[in-house]
């Protein structure tokens, strides 16, 4: 088995926030981003003739957005820094300027997650 099918089926195994752990330490590794690409390739399938059926199937990309803090802030800040990967300044601006997107365009599943982390610490989240 080559290398490349080695790590291809280690990832597979791996569940949404580790996936998402994995694809920020290459980012940082690397020194790049993976959002970027993945908004260059989904512009042009909006701007096509396909948009209006589009429309009409299931959402797949989901905003996590935080509404309120509740009582463990500090606790909320913790989750937003990990989850976003932001600093403790930008973590805790984000929460005390709720309601704010925390993600946004991830995963049903992962939006869930970041949904059951956030209101564990007491937070109110919502899913759009």
């Amino acid at each position: 088995m080559s290398k490349v099918n080695e790590i291809l089926e280690a990832v597979k195994g791996l569940t949404v926030l580790e996936l998402a752990e994995l694809v920020k330490k290459f980012e940082e590794e690397f020194g790049v981003s993976a959002a970027a690409p993945v908004a260059v390739a989904a512009a042009p399938v909006a701007a096509g003739p396909a948009a209006a059926p589009a429309a009409e199937e299931e959402q797949t990309e989901f905003d996590v957005i935080l509404t309120a803090v509740g009582d463990k802030k500090i606790n909320v800040i913790k989750v937003v820094r990990e989850i976003t990967g932001l600093g403790l300044k930008e973590a805790k601006e984000v929460v005390d300027n709720a309601p704010k997107p925390i993600k946004e365009k991830v995963s049903k599943e992962e939006a869930e997650a970041i949904k059951a982390k956030l209101e564990e610490q007491g937070a109110t989240v919502e899913i759009k």
